[in-house]
């Protein structure tokens, strides 16, 4: 692709990825990976997608840059997955020294830059001062935010991501709160990316607290008081089976 053919962010149709999703995804963000893979039209359909994706020239607002890089990430992520397919994790391809490692080695060409899902995660996404991305970009795994059955789009992502935030916290396997001992109980993600949420305990649970079921639990976040801790991590494949 020449700099000359390639369009905006606005110029880029993400209609494709969103009946993918519909048609194999459920409204826990389980995947159909075993009809997915069988289906040659549709394994095709998200190889095209993703050619797609690679004429843009990455110009646009910041909302279309949210929906297209979250859009891409998740895109990206499933052929990953469906090429290994079937497979019981995605840590089962992330070799650390030597090998194959699906999220520095799978690439997706945008314009004239290659990117890994890393490069995506943490040089863009992360880049942007939306946390909220920790709730939309799903990296194929049980403990992960849901994959949502649809697609980003600019005009609604405020309300996708806020919707999915809530569904994340509304969540017993990624978030709890017990009021006798003012502990809250969530998902690793926010210890891994603590400092995308604030840098302190304080500041994290007034930043997350409103995307909390109400009750007890949001109005302690939003004053700040209370420990975290955090759950267990299933990396078990988001495969319904």
């Amino acid at each position: 692709t020449t700099v000359a053919e390639l369009v905006p962010l606005a110029a880029i149709e993400h209609n494709v990825w969103d009946q993918l999703l519909k048609e194999y995804v459920d409204r826990q963000g389980m995947v159909r990976y075993s009809t997915w893979k069988k289906n040659a039209d549709d394994v095709r359909a998200l190889d095209g997608y993703l050619r797609r994706l690679s004429h843009s020239n990455g110009e646009g607002s910041r909302d279309e840059k949210l929906a297209f890089w979250i859009n891409a990430y998740n895109a990206v992520t499933i052929k990953g997955i469906l090429r290994e397919y079937p497979t019981s994790s995605i840590r089962n391809h992330t070799a650390r020294f030597f090998g194959y490692n699906i999220w520095k080695n799978l690439k997706l060409h945008v314009g004239d830059q290659a990117f890994s899902l890393e490069a995506i995660e943490h040089e863009i996404l992360r880049k942007m001062g939306e946390p909220r991305i920790h709730f939309a970009i799903v990296c194929a795994s049980i403990s992960c935010p849901r994959l949502l059955d649809e697609a980003y789009v600019a005009e609604r992502i405020q309300d996708q991501l806020n919707n999915n935030a809530r569904e994340f916290f509304a969540d017993s396997s990624k978030f709890q709160y017990d009021s006798a001992r003012r502990t809250f109980s969530v998902s690793p993600i926010l210890n891994w990316f603590g400092e995308d949420f604030g840098n302190s305990t304080s500041g994290r649970l007034k930043r997350i607290s409103d995307w909390l079921p109400e009750g007890a639990a949001g109005a302690a976040a939003a004053r700040g008081e209370g420990k975290i801790t955090f759950l267990e991590y299933d990396w078990g494949l988001n495969d319904r089976k």
